[in-house]
């Protein structure tokens, strides 16, 4: 049949750009995937891919895919495409053919219906696809015209099913943001940071969006330390102590000295997730197998470069400091305080009572098994996809779930706590032997709670990539929404010791809320 990428190769420079060259590979085991990229060339289009037989078959669709039913988009056939343009996000010289910037609109996976042959049906003119994505869910129908001129070979028409995912009126454009990344085709093109490297071999050619690692120098002069001295780090002087004391039981025991070496290569990835925002300090002193106690108060003794925020509205004998973590070294100082955990405020402290992200909180009961809190988040999963709600879920590295929601200025309180309260009692009423809405825990007989109480001003969840006082030290790691069907998923699957590694394989997928507030919509 030839190399189906050799239209696609012949088109571009790879000298001049980013885009992978690609190779014409066999089909790899699990799910099919595709991808929607927004493209920015000379016209705004959505480029709709779909994976078969080892490359992607390509439609550029000038008005971008839809939810509606009642709609029909134009979607012209293109030259396929190689498979590592899944993660192609970046820059296209201006002079190069598709010159523009580009971003990962949407990603997941699909499987053909009413076929075995995703790439006959192509070749028939009728392709069936089921779509699982960030944005895009249900059927798909691509149908080649007929009455296009001499060019019926490559206009085909989009259309969405009417099924459970069909929306009327739903429109790609208000939806704008890239899912791996959280950006802008505005931002990509501000700074790309391709996340691929045509001139790298495959194997390394993703480079996930992350701050540069931390030089191995500096976990070298840190390990070369006694039981205390000075660590020079993120340009900062640190006075450290006790670097040989047990914080957490483990196989073996996991020491101040590793914690802090663990903080400070997570410090640059979980900064944006907590600057400008007041946070509360978990503080365990002897170690995660003593009783901890908060710490909020930021302490007289903390440097003077570290961030602070006084709260106009404190009272006597309330908190009236507070730690800011605006920059990585915040958190090491922490972690050497002797915070195990760090949980920042939902609103930042411009404006302390309008919060940015709504909360939800699956609280699992005693007798609530892992499996059936996994049916809670997912059932969330359905209910905000249903309603075109950008969210991330995370696990807690205890037993529990959290999802994030980030949301525009403007809002109380009141309104996210009554707003996640609508949706989690909707998503109770499905499964109501599996969840109980008292407040004492021992009236709620073992049931879970879906704790939407969690949207008040100063209450708090653990932040993203904080350690928890338990043995190993487990952390709170974020998720995409897929892994909620991952069977190896645990609330404690990833350690201080692991989940670096998962980071530099898998990216953070908490980004994408990063820059990403929205309007809740309402719930009906």
């Amino acid at each position: 049949m030839g190399d189906p990428l050799e239209v696609y190769r012949r088109k571009r420079d790879f000298a001049r750009t980013p885009e992978p060259a690609g190779d014409h590979g066999s089909s790899r085991g699990g799910p099919a995937r595709f991808v929607v990229q927004r493209h920015r060339a000379s016209r705004l289009h959505y480029d709709l891919r779909f994976e078969m037989d080892g490359v992607l078959a390509s439609w550029a669709v000038p008005k971008g895919p839809t939810l509606d039913p009642n709609a029909r988009r134009l979607a012209m056939h293109v030259e396929d495409h190689p498979i590592e343009y899944l993660l192609f996000e970046g820059v296209i010289p201006s002079d190069e053919y598709g010159g523009g910037d580009v971003i990962v609109w949407d990603t997941g996976t699909w499987e053909p219906v009413k076929t075995d042959d995703p790439r006959a049906a192509v070749a028939a003119g009728e392709l069936h696809a089921e779509v699982r994505g960030e944005k895009l869910r249900g059927r798909f129908v691509l149908v080649r015209r007929g009455d296009d001129d001499g060019q019926s070979g490559d206009a085909w028409m989009l259309l969405h099913k009417r099924d459970d995912h069909a929306a009327e009126g739903w429109d790609a454009e208000d939806h704008p943001r890239s899912v791996l990344t959280g950006r802008t085709n505005d931002e990509v093109k501000a700074d790309p940071h391709f996340l691929w490297r045509s001139d790298a071999p495959a194997a390394e050619a993703s480079v996930p969006l992350l701050p540069d690692p931390l030089p191995d120098e500096a976990i070298e002069d840190l390990a070369a330390l006694g039981r205390q001295g000075t660590w020079d780090i993120f340009g900062r002087s640190l006075k450290v102590t006790n670097l040989d004391k047990v914080l957490f039981p483990g196989d073996p025991p996991v020491t101040k000295r590793e914690l802090l070496a663990y903080v400070a290569r997570i410090a640059p990835v979980a900064v944006p997730y907590l600057e400008g925002r007041a946070l509360n300090l978990h503080r365990y002193p002897d170690g995660a197998q003593k009783k901890g106690f908060w710490h909020k108060e930021r302490p007289g003794h903390a440097p003077e470069w570290l961030g602070e925020w006084k709260n106009p509205d404190a009272d006597p004998g309330e908190t009236s400091t507070y730690v800011v973590a605006d920059e990585p070294a915040a958190l090491v100082w922490a972690a050497n305080f002797g915070a195990l955990e760090w949980h920042p405020w939902t609103s930042r402290i411009d404006n302390p009572q309008e919060p940015t992200y709504a909360l939800i909180d699956l609280d699992p009961g005693e007798r609530t098994t892992w499996d059936e809190l996994l049916t809670l988040a997912r059932l969330h999963r359905t209910a905000l996809d249903h309603l075109g709600v950008t969210a991330r879920p995370k696990v807690t590295g205890r037993r529990g779930i959290q999802i994030w929601i980030p949301v525009v200025g403007g809002y109380t309180f009141d309104d996210t706590r009554t707003w996640v309260e609508t949706l989690s009692k909707t998503v109770g009423r499905v499964v109501p032997e599996l969840v109980s809405w008292k407040w004492e825990v021992k009236e709620r007989k073992g049931l879970a709670r879906l704790d939407y109480t969690q949207n008040a001003i100063n209450k708090t969840l653990v932040g993203p990539y904080s350690p928890r006082p338990a043995p190993e030290a487990p952390v709170s790691v974020p998720l995409t929404w897929d892994e909620l069907d991952d069977p190896d998923l645990r609330p404690d699957r990833w350690t201080i010791r692991t989940v670096l590694d998962r980071l530099e394989e898998a990216g953070d997928p908490f980004r994408v809320l990063l820059g990403a507030a929205q309007q809740l919509p309402a719930i009906t």
